[in-house]
Parts: C-alpha cells; sequence; structure tokens
C-alpha cells in the first residue's frame, strides 16, 4: 500500500483523491468521510433544503428587481431622468440602490447562514468525522 503524499493539491479540506466507500471503488482505508452516504443522509438533504430557502427567492427578487430597472432604464427615460435633487435622477438614486441591495442580501445571507446553516454543517461535517 503507497503512502499518503503531503504535497499541496492532494488534499483539501478533507477530500482526498482516495474513492469513498460505497461509490464504486475499493473500502476506504484511510478513514475519509464516505461523502455519497452523506449526501444521501436526512440531515444535509435539510441544509440544502434550509439553504435553498433563501437562495432561490432572494436571487429571483434581485433577478424581478435588476429586471425592472433595466426596463425602466430603457423604455420610461422620462421618469428616470425626472430631477429628485441637484443632479440627482430618479435612474441614478435606483442604480445606486443596486448596489445598496447587493450588501444587503450579502449581510442577510451571512446571518441566515450563521443561524440556519453553519450549525448544521458543523454537525454534518463532526459526524462525518467520526
Amino acid at each position: 500500500m503507497a503512502s499518503r503524499s503531503t504535497t499541496p493539491g492532494n488534499d483539501f479540506g478533507g477530500i482526498t483523491r482516495q474513492p469513498a466507500h460505497g461509490s464504486g471503488g475499493p473500502p476506504n482505508r484511510h478513514g475519509a468521510p464516505d461523502f455519497v452516504a452523506i449526501q444521501e443522509s436526512a440531515e444535509f438533504a435539510a441544509l440544502r433544503r434550509r439553504f435553498r430557502l433563501f437562495v432561490f427567492p432572494v436571487s429571483a427578487l434581485f433577478f424581478l428587481w435588476y429586471l425592472t430597472y433595466v426596463l425602466l432604464a430603457a423604455f420610461a427615460r422620462d421618469f428616470m431622468s425626472h430631477q429628485l435633487f441637484g443632479s440627482i435622477n430618479v435612474g441614478l438614486a435606483l442604480g445606486v440602490l443596486q448596489f445598496v441591495t447587493t450588501v444587503a442580501i450579502t449581510f442577510g445571507y451571512v446571518r441566515y447562514a450563521r443561524r440556519r446553516l453553519d450549525p448544521s454543517a458543523a454537525a454534518i461535517r463532526a459526524e462525518a468525522g467520526r
């Protein structure tokens, strides 16, 4: 049996090039996690479901918000060029709000992940390490 190489690239985050048991290859002799079993577990399915509950609706809403901005810029020029104050018009204000929305979504996701995803991922990771 060959020894495991410690050179960079052969092992990343616990993922080795050794096939996991049940993946068609020989049984895992190095104690690496059984990724197929993890993927098929109820805990992992629940984690993916919680991930999707945030990501898909927020992505769809942001896409609609962005599409609305583009369509307004293309077809409602009078509305978008309306001066709010000084040289700031509606188009510029909505364009800046695109960036503000992106930052808000990022902070919202980080908060959601810390509260709802990270504890489950840590539990799955701990279980896989046994």
